[in-house]
């Protein structure tokens, strides 16, 4: 007998159909897997046949033949363990054929317990657009899965279950799913702590407030990491499209926490910097996202920038342009989305006290050359906001004076904000770093000075075509800030100081 069961697999980010085809018939006892089955998918075999006969039904002693269509695509891992369980009881007669409008994913336990699986978030949305008006998922995935409108989602603790609801017993809820509510994250680190840095401060206000890119070069001990962490806090709540794409992200990557619905914060990702390439970009024999991707919609701290791999650093210079990064392997590709906020550190120097005012530096003149050189130019003219960190003087240090909190700064980021999404509405851009080339002539208009200083600063300090794009799109956000639909000359003046620490580090022979 003859019997099949919808199902799904996801590869990359994207969710897709897998039907389940179960055939019994005559010849001696046998059970073969087809459909480009990966190793996990074949030991189903045994999982299927122990959880069948623990739940009490009957394991047909016959020849038994399992497809997953299509089988031109790789199947991996365990999740399609519960359509191929329900598709032999159908086919053995002890489950009534199932109808077309409903899907199946999970992995079995020996008992018939259901585990969790990856990637439920993709399919449950490809579900939706093939049709499927209920789906079944283990208990610990319902959530996440019941995200998806149109589609009644079913979690259940065990296959049991399961067989019971198709029989017409028990019946299983659908799930609620969980209300959107993005938050701030909280972490504990407020500005407030922060001592004096107020151009820092003030550095990274914008970069919150346009998504551009920052790197802080300073001295030990100034508050580089200090600042860099209290990021978060100033950065505007996710919109949910946000919220499903790093939820779909992190779910793929088995890094969503069980039970959970959407992601509610905006990601932090802070490797070390002894990280491979192939962990930033993305990989493995199983290609799964790596840090560019995880940290999508939110910030990727690199702290010690120079002492990254150079392989390392040279793979972020075109997720960083194109907001995706593409990951080839011999098993396939998979192209990740990748916009995310780089946000760096770094001593100027090895010993870490080139120009510091009051202690020597200790490295010979070579040996800072080859210490700031491990940062390709390629990657510097990619980051829009270099930024001093300069030592906090004592009476900074010892003022009662409170620091401005991040809830104030995040106030003026939000207003900035919101100017932007009113200005690129129904363009899908959301932030000014975002805004493509053949819009800037219309957004960044100049006054007829500061056209004037642009065109001067752009001969003498031997700027990209990228960089005055990236000038062009920070005024922009400055301007944002200030409340101005022009850009003036203070505007494009702040804008421009910003790019001059790399001709004082990098270019000043």
């Amino acid at each position: 007998m003859f019997s099949k069961v919808r199902s799904f697999g996801v590869k990359g980010l994207s969710g897709f159909a897998v039907t389940a085809e179960a055939d019994i018939s005559g010849g001696l006892p046998q059970f073969s897997i087809v459909g480009l089955p990966d190793n996990a998918v074949k030991e189903a075999a045994d999982r299927v046949r122990s959880a069948i006969k623990n739940l009490g039904f009957s394991w047909p002693a016959s020849r038994i033949t399992v497809n997953l269509a299509p089988a031109d695509v790789k199947k991996t891992g365990p999740l399609y363990d519960l359509p191929v369980f329900l598709a032999l009881l159908c086919s053995s007669g002890q489950l009534p054929i199932l109808p077309p409008h409903q899907a199946f994913i999970g992995e079995l336990s020996l008992d018939g317990s259901l585990r969790p699986v990856n990637g439920i978030l993709s399919m449950a949305l490809a579900a939706a657009e093939h049709g499927i008006t209920e789906l079944f998922v283990p208990a610990e995935n319902a959530l996440e899965a019941a995200t998806v409108s149109g589609i009644s989602v079913f979690g259940a603790a065990n296959a049991r279950e399961v067989t019971q609801h198709l029989q017409g017993g028990e019946s299983l809820s659908p799930a609620t799913p969980p209300p959107f509510c993005a938050q701030i994250q909280q972490n504990g680190l407020d500005f407030s702590d922060v001592k004096g840095q107020l151009a820092a401060r003030r550095a990274l206000e914008i970069a919150a407030a346009g998504n551009h890119n920052i790197l802080l070069i300073g001295p030990p001990g100034t508050g580089k990491s200090m600042l860099a962490k209290r990021m978060p806090g100033i950065l505007p709540p996710l919109t949910q499209a946000e919220a499903v794409d790093c939820t779909k992200i992190y779910s793929v990557s088995g890094l969503l926490p069980s039970g959970s619905g959407l992601i509610q914060q905006r990601p932090f990702r802070s490797p070390h910097h002894s990280v491979s390439a192939a962990a930033l970009a993305g990989g493995g024999h199983q290609i799964r996202p790596g840090e560019v991707s995880l940290a999508h919609n939110g910030v990727l701290f690199l702290d010690e920038l120079p002492e990254f791999h150079r392989d390392a650093l040279e793979v972020l210079r075109q997720p960083i342009e194109d907001g995706v990064v593409t990951v080839s392997r011999a098993t396939g590709s998979a192209t990740y989305p990748s916009q995310f906020l780089l946000l760096a550190a770094m001593n100027p120097c090895k010993c870490g006290y080139f120009g510091h005012p009051t202690r020597a530096c200790t490295c010979t003149p070579s040996a800072v050359e080859r210490y700031r050189q491990r940062i390709s130019g390629p990657l510097l003219d990619r980051i829009d906001l270099h930024v001093e960190v300069s030592p906090v003087l004592y009476e900074e240090l010892s003022s009662d004076i409170p620091a401005e909190s991040s809830s104030e700064i995040l106030k003026r980021v939000l207003a900035a904000r919101a100017r932007q999404h009113a200005r690129f509405a129904q363009t899908g851009v959301l932030c000014n770093a975002h805004l493509p080339s053949h819009a800037l002539r219309q957004v960044c208009r100049l006054d007829s000075k500061a056209s004037a200083t642009l065109r001067t600063a752009f001969d003498k300090l031997g700027l990209s075509a990228r960089a005055y794009d990236r000038i062009l799109k920070v005024s922009r956000t400055i301007a944002d800030l200030a409340v101005s639909e022009t850009i003036t000359t203070a505007h494009l003046a702040e804008a421009l100081q910003y790019r001059t620490l790399d001709r004082k580090y990098w270019y000043d022979k």
